[in-house]
Protein backbone atom coordinates (compact mmCIF):
# COMPACT_ATOMS: atom_id res chain seq x y z
CA UNK A 1 0.00 0.00 0.00
CA UNK A 2 1.59 3.33 -0.93
CA UNK A 3 1.98 6.05 1.36
CA UNK A 4 0.53 9.60 1.03
CA UNK A 5 2.83 12.38 1.49
CA UNK A 6 1.70 15.09 3.70
CA UNK A 7 2.24 18.31 1.80
CA UNK A 8 4.91 20.53 3.01
CA UNK A 9 3.77 24.08 3.59
CA UNK A 10 6.38 26.50 3.29
CA UNK A 11 5.99 29.98 4.57
CA UNK A 12 5.76 32.72 1.95
CA UNK A 13 8.06 35.83 2.82
CA UNK A 14 6.03 39.24 2.49
CA UNK A 15 7.29 41.53 -0.11
CA UNK A 16 9.53 44.58 1.22
CA UNK A 17 7.54 47.54 1.10
CA UNK A 18 10.06 50.55 2.79
CA UNK A 19 12.61 52.08 1.27
CA UNK A 20 16.43 53.52 3.11
CA UNK A 21 16.17 56.95 2.92
CA UNK A 22 19.93 58.61 2.69
CA UNK A 23 18.80 59.90 5.96
CA UNK A 24 19.17 56.14 7.22
CA UNK A 25 15.25 56.50 7.71
CA UNK A 26 13.08 53.42 6.72
CA UNK A 27 9.51 54.89 5.35
CA UNK A 28 6.99 52.41 5.12
CA UNK A 29 4.94 52.49 1.58
CA UNK A 30 2.03 50.67 3.02
CA UNK A 31 2.20 52.58 6.40
CA UNK A 32 3.83 55.75 6.33
CA UNK A 33 4.52 57.06 10.15
CA UNK A 34 5.55 60.76 10.49
CA UNK A 35 8.52 59.80 12.38
CA UNK A 36 10.18 58.51 9.57
CA UNK A 37 9.71 61.34 7.79
CA UNK A 38 12.91 63.82 7.05
CA UNK A 39 12.56 67.49 4.99
CA UNK A 40 16.24 66.85 4.02
CA UNK A 41 15.34 63.48 2.13
CA UNK A 42 12.02 65.44 0.85
CA UNK A 43 14.29 67.77 -0.73
CA UNK A 44 17.23 65.31 -2.38
CA UNK A 45 14.37 63.06 -3.72
CA UNK A 46 12.24 65.77 -5.31
CA UNK A 47 15.23 67.46 -6.94
CA UNK A 48 16.22 64.45 -8.59
CA UNK A 49 12.64 63.69 -9.56
CA UNK A 50 11.70 65.02 -13.17
CA UNK A 51 8.48 66.47 -13.99
CA UNK A 52 6.96 65.46 -17.24
CA UNK A 53 9.06 62.60 -17.58
CA UNK A 54 12.15 64.03 -18.39
CA UNK A 55 10.82 64.82 -21.86
CA UNK A 56 11.87 68.66 -21.15
CA UNK A 57 14.43 70.72 -22.97
CA UNK A 58 17.19 71.88 -21.76
CA UNK A 59 20.51 70.24 -20.24
CA UNK A 60 18.73 69.87 -17.10
CA UNK A 61 15.30 67.68 -15.72
CA UNK A 62 12.99 70.07 -14.37
CA UNK A 63 12.00 68.90 -11.45
CA UNK A 64 9.61 68.58 -8.88
CA UNK A 65 11.21 70.64 -6.30
CA UNK A 66 11.66 73.46 -8.39
CA UNK A 67 7.91 72.83 -9.81
CA UNK A 68 7.25 73.05 -5.52
CA UNK A 69 9.08 76.18 -5.18
CA UNK A 70 7.05 77.73 -7.69
CA UNK A 71 3.85 76.41 -7.29
CA UNK A 72 4.42 77.94 -3.37
CA UNK A 73 5.35 81.41 -4.89
CA UNK A 74 2.11 81.35 -7.31
CA UNK A 75 -0.16 80.66 -4.53
CA UNK A 76 1.46 83.89 -2.99
CA UNK A 77 0.82 86.15 -5.87
CA UNK A 78 -2.60 84.32 -6.10
CA UNK A 79 -3.49 85.09 -2.68
CA UNK A 80 -1.54 87.94 -0.84
CA UNK A 81 -1.25 87.33 3.02
CA UNK A 82 -1.36 83.66 2.58
CA UNK A 83 -0.19 82.42 6.15
CA UNK A 84 3.10 80.45 6.89
CA UNK A 85 1.41 76.98 7.12
CA UNK A 86 -0.92 77.34 3.93
CA UNK A 87 2.32 78.52 1.87
CA UNK A 88 4.41 74.96 3.52
CA UNK A 89 1.30 72.86 2.46
CA UNK A 90 1.92 74.52 -0.87
CA UNK A 91 5.50 74.23 -1.01
CA UNK A 92 4.81 70.50 -0.20
CA UNK A 93 2.33 70.07 -2.06
CA UNK A 94 4.00 67.21 -4.62
CA UNK A 95 6.12 65.32 -1.57
CA UNK A 96 5.03 62.12 -1.81
CA UNK A 97 6.92 61.90 -5.07
CA UNK A 98 9.83 61.77 -2.99
CA UNK A 99 9.23 58.21 -2.51
CA UNK A 100 6.64 57.43 -5.34
CA UNK A 101 8.33 59.15 -8.31
CA UNK A 102 6.08 61.95 -10.16
CA UNK A 103 3.47 59.98 -13.02
CA UNK A 104 2.14 61.38 -15.50
CA UNK A 105 -1.10 61.93 -15.49
CA UNK A 106 -2.33 58.94 -18.29
CA UNK A 107 -0.43 56.57 -16.27
CA UNK A 108 -2.09 57.78 -12.88
CA UNK A 109 -5.40 57.34 -14.52
CA UNK A 110 -4.29 53.91 -15.33
CA UNK A 111 -3.68 52.78 -12.03
CA UNK A 112 -6.61 54.58 -10.44
CA UNK A 113 -7.83 54.32 -6.58
CA UNK A 114 -4.55 52.27 -5.67
CA UNK A 115 -2.44 54.81 -6.58
CA UNK A 116 -4.25 57.38 -5.08
CA UNK A 117 -4.40 55.49 -1.65
CA UNK A 118 -0.67 55.46 -0.97
CA UNK A 119 -0.26 58.63 -2.57
CA UNK A 120 -2.62 59.88 0.24
CA UNK A 121 -1.61 57.73 3.26
CA UNK A 122 2.05 59.48 2.32
CA UNK A 123 0.91 63.05 2.16
CA UNK A 124 -1.20 62.58 5.22
CA UNK A 125 1.92 61.57 7.25
CA UNK A 126 4.41 63.79 5.79
CA UNK A 127 1.27 66.67 6.13
CA UNK A 128 1.77 65.18 10.33
CA UNK A 129 5.48 65.40 10.66
CA UNK A 130 5.24 69.06 10.06
CA UNK A 131 2.19 69.83 11.83
CA UNK A 132 0.07 70.44 9.06
CA UNK A 133 -3.21 69.86 8.76
CA UNK A 134 -3.79 65.64 7.94
CA UNK A 135 -5.44 66.45 4.56
CA UNK A 136 -5.23 69.88 2.93
CA UNK A 137 -8.47 71.98 3.22
CA UNK A 138 -11.17 72.39 0.55
CA UNK A 139 -10.36 76.44 -0.26
CA UNK A 140 -6.56 75.85 -0.02
CA UNK A 141 -6.34 72.61 -2.03
CA UNK A 142 -8.38 74.51 -5.16
CA UNK A 143 -5.81 77.02 -4.47
CA UNK A 144 -3.20 75.30 -4.93
CA UNK A 145 -4.57 73.17 -8.39
CA UNK A 146 -4.84 76.75 -9.74
CA UNK A 147 -1.38 77.63 -9.10
CA UNK A 148 -0.25 73.89 -9.80
CA UNK A 149 -2.15 74.12 -13.31
CA UNK A 150 -0.61 77.60 -14.13
CA UNK A 151 3.11 76.38 -13.62
CA UNK A 152 1.93 73.24 -15.61
CA UNK A 153 0.90 75.72 -18.71
CA UNK A 154 4.42 77.52 -18.44
CA UNK A 155 5.84 74.36 -18.29
CA UNK A 156 4.33 72.29 -21.06
CA UNK A 157 5.01 75.69 -23.59
CA UNK A 158 8.46 76.47 -22.51
CA UNK A 159 10.00 73.26 -21.89
CA UNK A 160 7.79 70.24 -22.96
CA UNK A 161 7.14 71.41 -26.55
CA UNK A 162 3.26 71.96 -26.23
CA UNK A 163 1.67 74.78 -28.21
CA UNK A 164 -0.40 77.85 -26.40
CA UNK A 165 -3.43 76.43 -27.76
CA UNK A 166 -3.05 72.57 -26.45
CA UNK A 167 -2.25 74.01 -23.20
CA UNK A 168 -5.25 76.19 -22.56
CA UNK A 169 -7.00 73.48 -23.54
CA UNK A 170 -5.30 71.21 -20.98
CA UNK A 171 -4.55 73.44 -18.05
CA UNK A 172 -6.55 76.52 -18.58
CA UNK A 173 -4.89 79.53 -19.97
CA UNK A 174 -3.11 81.53 -17.36
CA UNK A 175 -4.88 84.88 -15.40
CA UNK A 176 -3.41 88.21 -16.38
CA UNK A 177 -0.61 89.54 -15.35
CA UNK A 178 1.00 86.39 -14.50
CA UNK A 179 4.46 85.38 -16.35
CA UNK A 180 7.16 82.92 -15.66
CA UNK A 181 10.01 82.35 -17.64
CA UNK A 182 11.83 79.19 -16.24
CA UNK A 183 14.75 77.47 -16.39
CA UNK A 184 15.80 74.00 -15.42
CA UNK A 185 18.28 74.12 -12.12
CA UNK A 186 20.97 72.04 -11.76
CA UNK A 187 19.91 69.25 -8.89
CA UNK A 188 22.09 70.59 -6.01
CA UNK A 189 20.61 74.22 -6.90
CA UNK A 190 16.90 72.38 -7.02
CA UNK A 191 18.00 70.77 -4.19
CA UNK A 192 19.15 73.83 -2.08
CA UNK A 193 16.05 76.25 -3.70
CA UNK A 194 13.83 73.67 -2.29
CA UNK A 195 14.91 73.62 1.28
CA UNK A 196 16.01 77.63 1.55
CA UNK A 197 12.21 78.03 1.16
CA UNK A 198 11.18 75.33 3.72
CA UNK A 199 13.52 77.15 5.87
CA UNK A 200 12.23 80.29 6.12
CA UNK A 201 8.86 78.99 6.28
CA UNK A 202 9.55 76.56 8.97
CA UNK A 203 10.61 80.02 10.88
CA UNK A 204 7.52 81.86 10.03
CA UNK A 205 5.21 78.76 11.18
CA UNK A 206 7.23 78.85 14.39
CA UNK A 207 7.47 82.68 15.13
CA UNK A 208 3.32 82.38 14.50
CA UNK A 209 3.13 79.85 17.15
CA UNK A 210 4.70 82.24 19.75
CA UNK A 211 2.54 85.61 19.16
Amino acid sequence: MALMSTPVKRSVKPPRVWQRMLSGRRLDLAHPSPVDVEIEDIAHGLARVARWNGQTKGGHAFSVAEHSVIVESLCRQLQPGLNPRDCLTALLHDSPEYVIGDMISPFKALLGESYKSIESRLQEAIHIRFELAPVTPVRLKKLIKKADHISAWFEAVQLAGFSEEESNKLFGKPPEGIRLRLKPLAVPDAQAAFLARYSRLHSEVEMSKRR
